[in-house]
């Protein structure tokens, strides 16, 4: 294929394909946090956070790894101010020791944190104001996790990168996404150049899916699958990424490999690929072309939605699933498209109400809404142009269901946002 797009996509694949330890929300804020103590220099007498709804909306109500069991955004904070490594990105806080905890424990009780709503329109939008005698820091992330736009120390700007307030900013690179070409990129990429990345993602999800299903996490959605329909491949397929999301929801400190931003994404992507591979006897090289498929597909359907929104992401990473899953059983680019489309037609308008316990359940749904998509294409079934939100043509879909969830939910967005900040406890 086209040197430029293959290109494009490993790229696209090595930036979006990197390990999370927790939800990666309170990670975005401790991460922030970490980089504005390390620009200023010294810990902080005093913290403002501002952040958007959105941020609020995810990290409200999941545990903060490696804080004792603690939630919310000013543990959040603290846990990046007292022992963040801002180096390591989205594993942050993956290197505390014991004292770092009780350290923070102290920290809490006395600390002057201010937090505070944001005024942009854009839904990921994040700032740290650090204040230390006369010295000051400040630290502005939009759009995605680790997209730093702004450093200051002192009044002086150290860094600033172009943003707008735009829901959307796309790289460009993703604009060259479409499932034709990444159905002739995994067929012919060269497995050298994404190997690495891929066995990263089998290793890393494989073990917090064993962990979700072995340890007490969460509402235990994966286990209770099992335990309710039985160990068919299809129902393991959904249990397993359930109870990935069980564990990480709930604190598990085992490191995720994300897509499009999200754990619960990277875990909906590629875990049930994995399993419908290892009971289909395939080849290593089938499932790492298979999860090409799943995770581009993910990433193509975020594309146009963004990083956050009211529209739940475990439906874009439940059809990339069913994408690979067919790939697995053969299924070109027509069977692909085919399957996606009944996906998105199947689940699109799944609200997103923030990162807790039931993410793992609906998981499940989108994960199911992916199989029986691809298992109407191979009984020559399928959802027609004119058929609710579908468009004839896949890219067209894809287009009708990003608006949809970019623009047409935003007033779902807020009511969501609001009803959970009336309901907090």
């Amino acid at each position: 294929m086209e040197k430029t797009i293959y290109d494009n996509y490993v790229d696209i694949l090595r930036e979006e394909l990197v390990p999370a330890m927790g939800c990666t929300e309170p990670i975005a804020i401790a991460y922030a946090a970490a980089l504005a103590r390390d620009t200023l220099g010294r810990m902080p007498e005093r913290s403002v956070l501002t952040v958007s709804g959105n941020i609020i909306k995810n990290v409200k109500s999941v545990v903060v790894p490696n804080t004792g069991g603690r939630k919310g955004m000013r543990t959040a904070l603290a846990a990046g101010l007292c022992f963040g490594k801002a180096e390591k990105e989205l594993e942050v806080l993956s290197e505390a020791t014991e004292e770092d905890i009780r350290e923070l424990d102290r920290y809490l009780e006395t600390a002057e944190i201010r937090l505070e709503e944001s005024t942009s329109e854009q839904p990921f939008d994040l700032e740290v104001a650090l204040e230390a005698g006369a010295e000051s820091a400040y630290i502005h992330i939009v759009s995605h996790h680790t997209n730093v736009v702004c450093i200051r120390k002192n009044g002086e700007t150290l860094l600033e990168k172009p943003f707008t307030d735009e829901t959307v900013q796309a790289p460009e690179n993703r604009k060259l996404l479409s499932v034709e070409k990444i159905v002739e990129f995994a067929d012919t990429v060269n497995l050298d150049d994404v190997r690495p990345i891929l066995q990263r993602q089998i290793d890393c999800n494989l073990a917090i899916a064993k962990e979700g299903l072995s340890g007490k996490y969460g509402a235990g959605i994966g286990k209770i699958l099992l335990l309710s329909y039985g160990n068919s491949v299809h129902n393991r397929a959904k249990a397993w990424a359930a109870a990935g999301s069980d564990a990480r929801m709930d604190g598990c400190e085992l490191p995720v490999v994300i897509n499009s931003g999200s754990g619960n994404q990277g875990i909906t992507a590629s875990i049930p690929v994995i399993v419908y591979a290892k009971e289909c006897g395939v080849s290593e090289d089938l499932l790492y072309r298979a999860l090409v498929i799943s995770n581009l597909i993910t990433i193509h359907l975020k594309t146009g939605i963004g990083s956050l929104s009211a529209y739940c992401g475990a439906t874009s990473a439940g059809a990339g699933a069913g994408a690979g899953i067919c790939y697995l059983y053969g299924g070109g680019y027509s069977e692909i498209a085919h399957t996606v489309v009944n996906a998105l037609a199947i689940n699109s308008g799944m609200i997103c109400d923030g990162a807790k316990a039931s993410c793992a359940a609906k998981i499940a749904s989108a994960v199911e809404a992916g199989l029986l998509g691809m298992r109407m294409n191979m009984h020559d079934s399928q959802f027609y142009g004119g058929d609710g939100i579908v468009v004839t043509g896949v890219e067209n879909t894809i287009r009708a269901v990003s608006s949809i969830a970019r623009d047409g939910m935003r007033s779902t967005d807020k009511e969501v946002i609001r009803l959970m900040l009336e309901n907090s406890h």
